[in-house]
């Protein structure tokens, strides 16, 4: 590959991809209470214990009934509700008041919906029709006892932690998560606690890469930060490419002081690339050193809270087991006219309404404007073909 030519923005990221998964490890598995397994990657296949739902069902509150009883007049005897079971039969003639959720007495195949009905003298009357399965859930439509409905490599969100419940998982496996190490470069960067001089700025950098670690399911691990010479870079590169994967956070521009490719290469570094056509973020690199993967981050926060979230968060979700990896970029109609210059990808602040459906960009001044982004609840994608969008014209949008 040309290190010398920017990838184009899916380039670059389909690249990540393709290295990870061929050289990624199996992460190591441990067992979790349910209690914990929102977020993690699950490290087994999950089956159902019983079929779901284990008897036919009602889905609507109304009367079990003979289809080819109705329309007409017929007797009442009995009720049943959810966690409860009907003993005796439905027979010609005859009907069970039925609730949502409660099993299907014997003899009946449909339900009849109550606001379809009147009721009286121990009796109910509709005028409806009704087909054999009408309002009813059969045993087993929803999974079959020993159907596998939950695959690993997933990521588990509330509703798998629910599927858990359901099929009595109280302890799921999952895998461990990668340990992600944190750079950051420059002998301008004071630790947050310190009071900066004018020229000097806080390690903001490091904690917003931490958080965004720790939400895409990493161990994050702050190291020292790495001063402007390949001796004391070479030394903190060295500690962070024990993780699984390194983040470094400035140095890989083309400044004199910018060293951080100089000492991954004197480690015996591959690089896949070193530049992509975007905005926030072109002097990206991408490689691997060893067994541990690195992403060398731009050092304006704008384009590292970028290039971390569209390319190093794939890598680590594959890192930590995740099969399943996808960029959500929706649209959403712009609320004004924007214009951009052609010729890169550019993701740029923006507020996305509560509905998703309007989107309107904020005004920053560079990559360096954090205040901005605090603003911003998304970015605008431009594509790298269109300079201009009218008011109302569609965007691709990336969440924050």
């Amino acid at each position: 590959m040309d290190l010398t030519v920017p990838l184009t923005f899916l380039e670059a990221r389909a690249k990540v991809l393709a290295e990870v998964r061929v050289a990624r490890i199996a992460p190591a598995k441990e067992e979790i209470e349910l209690d914990g397994a929102a977020g993690r990657v699950l490290a087994e296949d999950v089956a159902a214990d019983r079929d779901s739902p284990a008897v036919a069902r009602s889905v609507r509150d109304g009367y079990a009934v003979r289809a080819a009883d109705v329309p007409g007049k017929l007797l009442v005897i009995g009720e049943v509700r959810a966690g409860e079971q009907f003993t005796g039969t439905v027979g010609a003639g005859q009907a069970v008041e039925i609730m949502t959720g409660a099993p299907l007495p014997a003899g009946a195949d449909a339900v009849v919906m109550v606001e379809y009905t009147r009721r009286g003298d121990g009796h109910m009357q509709t005028k409806r029709l009704a087909e054999p399965g009408q309002f009813i859930n059969p045993k087993g439509c929803e999974a079959a006892a020993g159907e596998v409905v939950l695959w690993a490599g997933k990521r588990m969100d509330y509703s798998d932690v629910a599927m858990l419940a359901a099929f009595g998982h109280s302890r799921v496996k999952v895998y461990a998560r990668p340990r992600v190490a944190i750079v950051a470069t420059g002998d301008e960067i004071v630790e947050v606690d310190q009071a900066p001089e004018e020229f000097q700025i806080r390690n903001s950098n490091a904690q917003s890469l931490a958080a965004q670690v720790r939400r895409a399911g990493g161990m994050a691990n702050v190291l020292p930060v790495a001063r402007d010479t390949v001796e004391h870079t070479r030394e903190v590169v060295i500690n962070g490419l024990k993780a699984d994967l390194l983040l470094l956070s400035g140095g890989v521009s083309a400044g004199k002081y910018d060293v951080v490719e100089e000492v991954l290469a004197d480690l015996g570094a591959e690089f896949f690339f070193d530049a992509v056509a975007i905005q926030p973020g072109k002097p990206l690199v991408f490689g691997r050193a060893g067994q541990a993967f690195f992403f060398g981050l731009p050092g304006n926060p704008s384009s590292t809270m970028v290039t971390f979230e569209v390319f190093a968060r794939a890598a680590l979700e594959l890192l930590a087991g995740q099969e399943e990896i996808a960029l959500h970029l929706p649209w959403a109609r712009l609320t004004r006219e924007f214009r951009h210059r052609a010729g890169v990808t550019r993701f740029l602040p923006a507020r996305l309404s509560e509905d998703g459906g309007a989107v309107t960009p904020v005004g920053w001044h560079g990559s360096g404007d954090v205040p901005a982004l605090t603003r911003a609840n998304a970015y605008l994608v431009a594509d790298p073909e269109r300079p201009e969008y009218a008011s109302g014209d569609w965007i691709r949008v990336l969440m924050k």
